[in-house]
C-alpha cells in the first residue's frame, strides 16, 4: 500500500458516478481511496469510467472484502466517521499524515455501530441548515479532503 498524507475509504458505495468521481479526486489530491464490499456496481461500469475518466490509473485504489479486512489494513491509523450523526464539524479537527476519511454509502450513511465504535472527536460532520438532510457523496468527500489536504500545506500541489 502506498503511503500518502491521509486516505479516503468508502463503505459498500451504491452509485458509481459518484465513486467516479472520487476516484478522480483521489487522484489529484494525492491520495489512496479504498472501497469496502460489497459495491452497488461494477467496477468496469461504464458510468464510473466516464466520471473517473483516465484518473483510475493515477491514484491507488484498495478494495476490501468487508468492513473487518478495512480496519485490519488501517491498524494504527486514526479513522474518522464521516456523518451528519454527530454534532463535531470537519473544521474543528487537526489531521494528520496517516488519517483516514470514512464515508457511508449514499442511501444509509455508515452503520451507527460502526460511527459510535470511534471516538467522538473521530465523528465529522459537514456544517448544514437543520432542515438538510445530506449532501452528495462525492461532494462531502471534497469538502472534507480538501480542509485535510489544506490543513497539510496543500502537500504535493502546484
Amino acid at each position: 500500500m502506498t503511503i500518502t498524507m491521509f486516505d479516503i475509504a468508502l463503505y459498500e458505495p451504491e452509485i458509481a458516478p459518484n465513486t467516479g468521481n472520487i476516484i478522480r479526486l483521489s487522484a489529484n489530491c494525492g491520495v489512496n481511496l479504498h472501497l469496502i464490499e460489497p459495491l452497488g456496481f461494477d467496477l468496469e461500469e461504464k458510468k464510473l469510467r466516464r466520471a473517473g475518466l483516465d484518473y483510475h490509473d493515477l491514484t491507488h485504489v484498495y478494495r476490501h472484502a468487508n468492513f473487518e479486512a478495512f480496519l485490519t489494513a488501517m491498524a494504527g491509523r486514526r479513522i474518522f466517521a464521516c456523518t451528519t450523526k454527530t454534532t463535531h464539524y470537519h473544521t474543528d479537527t487537526q489531521f494528520a499524515d496517516g488519517d483516514v476519511l470514512l464515508f457511508g454509502p449514499e442511501t444509509r450513511g455508515l452503520p451507527a455501530e460502526y460511527i459510535q465504535s470511534l471516538p467522538l472527536e473521530q465523528r465529522l460532520r459537514i456544517p448544514m441548515h437543520p432542515d438538510s438532510r445530506s449532501l452528495n457523496l462525492s461532494n462531502a468527500v471534497a469538502i472534507i479532503a480538501f480542509e485535510a489536504w489544506r490543513q497539510m500545506g496543500f502537500n504535493g500541489a502546484v
